[in-house]
């Protein structure tokens, strides 16, 4: 009987004691997790990390000590760490947290373990009590697992090359941007702060340059004042003609917020003082990553700003009338998500439109998409690039030439000369925008050969809007114009105590699309000197001029408006073919018809005078199409000085 008592009583004190030591071990816990909360708070990572782990051997049922310790080693990039903790968690817990399945499935997911994601996902997606919020989210997730596991097994064309040691180095090389003619390379890279009292930071970004030639990237240069600061310096994009440049500053003294717009012009080799765009473009909001149109009249830029759809969205603000920049619009829930949408790009074609977002079906992180405008100013749906462009890590930019077929881009990877280095790689043709060619020239004085600095036009014939207008380099005179396809321009070039010089690019049905290179004399105003008008065009074998003369015409008008003191005859000018009496009364007619809207235009008939010349005086071999065609032309001759 004593025996059993004593049995009893030794049982008792064990399990009494059994329980004190688990009160003992939770408070202890308890306490170990709220030390730990401070310390993470404090954003001291290692010692809150420490703390947990500490926790979970006290209790190893402790909830969130399992949330807390995974959100560290996820935030810190431990993603293997976090689900080896989190399927602990489901050991200790069994189906207590299901959440945890979810965490498992969304870090699997972010380093590319798409099979066990997709196990774990619907293990979650099989849980009756899910928030519908909660079951939304993990559609989602679910959605992107299985269109990477497609993806990989479609993978796309995609060899990138590494644009070499001139231009990367051991540091961060990101965000590049390109002139038309793909000679100037302009990017960011994150270097060691200068060591200023005003950037506490361990690294700053500033703008490098490489130009190529004869194929190869010259060993970049750091832009320098007034561009570069001791502050952060971060997305630009750099015009078509290389002339301005749009890029991102932090924390400057005229800031209105974090991180605004600046621009820079390009004057006698110097860049300008960067200005702030200012309101409404810059806010007091994350305002960054620029993108300008090819013929600098629109801005596509990044924003966190209010009447967003998510984090981030991508926005555009247009020049107006008065050359000042509108209300910005934003691009619309087709292009922006929840997410983050970030990077902006829009090819020279002014129709493809290339982004970054982790907001759209990817392979996890932020992937690049591709999005057209249509005809009705609608952008597409956007298209995932596509697997390997797009990883399960962070693909954050890209940027394509002018011809469409080579992108560039930024990407940390094996073989690459420090973190992330600058790529270059072949387009597949589905994700290709339209090309774009470029006319490149210099324009001087045609006694002297001086360079000029000369205001130019390029003008869209059928709609007369002016596509650019800008000035040619006062130092050496050069231009560079971007020529988007399947359209006809006129490009007018005027100076002061010049006669203007006509020129006319027709790019209706041109299935190539090589530079266009041509150097433009200006002849003084004195007497015998003349132009050709080639932007003057008849009906077939009339004299009735087509409606895409009037923007010419214009040109003429308003010319002799500002030099009163010249009179000039207007001659017309045909091939052989046809009688000889044909071809003079034709030219004849044509010139006349000239004169007649000049007149009609406030001219002067005594600043005018007009003659046919027919065949007479051709400039060119009549036994070819394209020898003919210039022989039909029209011409205005200085032949008096008042």
């Amino acid at each position: 009987m004593k025996s059993n008592i004593l049995v009893i009583l030794t049982i008792l004190i064990i399990f009494f004691s059994l329980d004190t030591n688990a009160q003992t071990d939770t408070a202890k816990a308890s306490l170990l997790y709220k030390e730990a909360l401070m310390l993470y708070n404090s954003s001291m990572h290692i010692d809150a990390a420490k703390k947990l782990r500490e926790t979970l051997k006290y209790n190893s049922k402790h909830i969130n000590a399992y949330y807390l310790l995974s959100a560290i080693y996820y935030e810190n990039a431990q993603y293997q760490a976090t689900i080896d903790l989190l399927k602990k968690g489901i050991d200790n817990l069994g189906d207590k947290e299901p959440k945890y399945y979810y965490l498992i499935a969304t870090t699997e997911y972010r380093i590319a373990k798409y099979s066990d994601a997709k196990s774990h996902i619907e293990k979650y997606l099989k849980f009756k009590n899910l928030k519908e919020n909660e079951r939304k989210k993990a559609e989602n997730i679910s959605a992107n697992i299985k269109f990477s596991l497609e993806a990989i097994k479609h993978p796309v064309e995609f060899i990138p090359v590494n644009l070499g040691g001139n231009v990367n180095s051991a540091y961060d090389e990101y965000l590049p941007s390109l002139t038309i003619d793909e000679q100037t390379l302009v990017f960011t890279v994150k270097l060691p702060n200068k060591k200023s009292y005003l950037n506490s930071e361990n690294y700053q970004e500033d703008f490098f340059i490489s130009k190529n030639e004869d194929g190869k990237w010259t060993k970049s240069i750091d832009m320098g004042s007034p561009v570069n600061t001791i502050q952060n310096e971060g997305g630009q994009s750099i015009s078509a003609n290389g002339r301005f440049l749009f890029f991102t500053a932090s924390k400057r003294a005229d800031g209105l917020g974090d991180c605004d717009i600046y621009y820079s012009y390009k004057t006698d080799n110097e860049w300008s003082i960067p200005m702030n765009l200012g309101l409404p473009v810059n806010t007091k909001y994350w305002d960054s990553q620029p993108s300008i149109s090819f013929d600098g009249k629109t801005l596509y830029f990044s924003s966190d700003r209010p009447g967003g759809f998510g984090g981030s969205d991508i926005w555009k603000s247009s020049l107006d009338s008065d050359n000042k920049w509108t209300n910005p619009i934003n691009l619309g829930n087709t292009i922006n998500t929840i997410g983050f949408e970030i990077s902006p790009f829009i090819h020279p074609d002014n129709q493809t439109f290339y982004f970054s977002s982790n907001g759209l079906t990817g392979m996890g992180g932020y992937d690049l998409y591709i999005s057209r405008l249509d005809e009705k100013g609608n952008w597409s749906i956007p298209e995932n690039l596509g697997y390997p462009i797009n990883t399960s890590k962070d693909e954050i930019s890209i940027i394509v030439n002018s011809l469409g077929n080579t992108a560039y881009f930024a990407s940390e990877r094996d073989g690459g000369y420090g973190k992330k280095d600058l790529y270059q790689f072949e387009l597949y043709k589905k994700i290709r925008p339209s090309k774009v060619s470029y006319l490149k020239g210099k324009i001087f004085d045609f006694n002297t050969k001086k360079k000029l600095i000369a205001k130019f036009e390029l003008i869209d014939l059928e709609s007369g809007n002016i596509v650019i207008k800008s000035f040619s380099d006062s130092i050496n005179g050069e231009f560079l114009i971007p020529l988007p396809s399947d359209k006809n321009y006129a490009l007018n070039v005027s100076c002061d105590g010049y006669l203007f010089n006509s020129q006319n690019f027709s790019l209706k049905n041109i299935t190539t699309n090589e530079p266009y290179l041509i150097d433009i004399p200006l002849h003084n105003l004195k007497i015998g000197e003349k132009v050709i008008l080639n932007n003057i065009f008849f009906e077939l074998d009339s004299f009735q001029l087509k409606k895409e003369s009037k923007i010419e015409l214009d040109k003429v008008t308003n010319f002799l408006k500002q030099n009163s003191n010249i009179k000039i005859e207007i001659s017309g000018h045909t091939d052989n073919t046809g009688s000889k009496e044909h071809n003079l009364t034709l030219s004849q007619n044509r010139a006349k018809s000239v004169y007649n809207y000049l007149i009609a235009n406030g001219i002067t008939s005594n600043c005018l005078t007009y003659k046919g010349y027919g065949d007479t005086q051709p400039v060119d071999l009549n036994t070819t199409e394209q020898g003919r065609a210039k022989n039909r032309r029209t011409e205005i001759k200085i032949i008096e000085l008042k």
